[in-house]
């Protein structure tokens, strides 16, 4: 049996431009499912059965906070688009080299992937523990392509906020996770089709 040398490896940071495709997405899935295993291991470990934070909710009440608040964070990054210099949400160009060329089929994998991966580390298991507030500065950090300017800083956390408070309101986790993909289909699409 041949032996994994683990010095060979080494973590560092990697700007936009020295990924290619295939390592954003390798790297995109590889998260996502550290991600998802880490959330169902700290429901587990809180004496919770995940499972039962996927049931679906019996009325439909949920689904109104949830595009309601896709709405408000919608018009929010359309108003920031239009009065925020650009430089000041850049993210490294992260974003544009994941959708600009992706087929629409791909992005609603990616938009539903993430967003049932994240809402149940940081919603279902996280916000558990800890409560909004401290979830949302987590979710911050998480981003950390945001981290070099205060203005998506400040976004992501008040997004991830308001994703907590929807799922206080309304009790279910699939209120964020609603919101979420819609929030990053959205966003995503609009980055596909749109001109320089």
């Amino acid at each position: 049996m041949k032996k994994i040398n683990f010095k060979r490896f080494k973590l560092r940071q990697v700007s936009a431009a020295e990924l290619n495709d295939r390592l954003l997405l390798i790297n995109l899935y590889i998260t996502q499912g550290l991600t998802l295993i880490i959330g169902l291991l700290w429901v587990i470990f809180q004496r919770r059965n995940p499972l039962t934070l996927f049931q679906w909710p019996e009325g439909f009440e949920f689904i109104y906070w949830a595009v309601g608040l896709s709405v408000l964070v919608l018009s929010a990054d359309l108003l920031m688009g239009r009065f925020v210099p650009e430089e000041a949400m850049d993210d490294g160009g992260i974003n544009d080299m994941l959708f600009r060329k992706r087929p629409i089929w791909h992005i609603v994998v990616i938009s539903a992937i993430v967003a049932i991966c994240e809402e149940l580390l940081f919603r279902g298991a996280i916000q558990y523990a800890f409560g909004p507030y401290w979830t949302s500065i987590l979710f911050a950090v998480i981003h950390v392509r945001y981290l070099r300017h205060w203005v998506p800083t400040g976004i992501v956390f008040a997004i991830s906020y308001g994703l907590g408070f929807i799922y206080i309101q309304t009790g279910t986790l699939w209120a964020p996770i609603i919101t979420h993909f819609i929030v990053d289909l959205v966003l995503g699409l609009i980055i596909r089709f749109r001109r320089d």
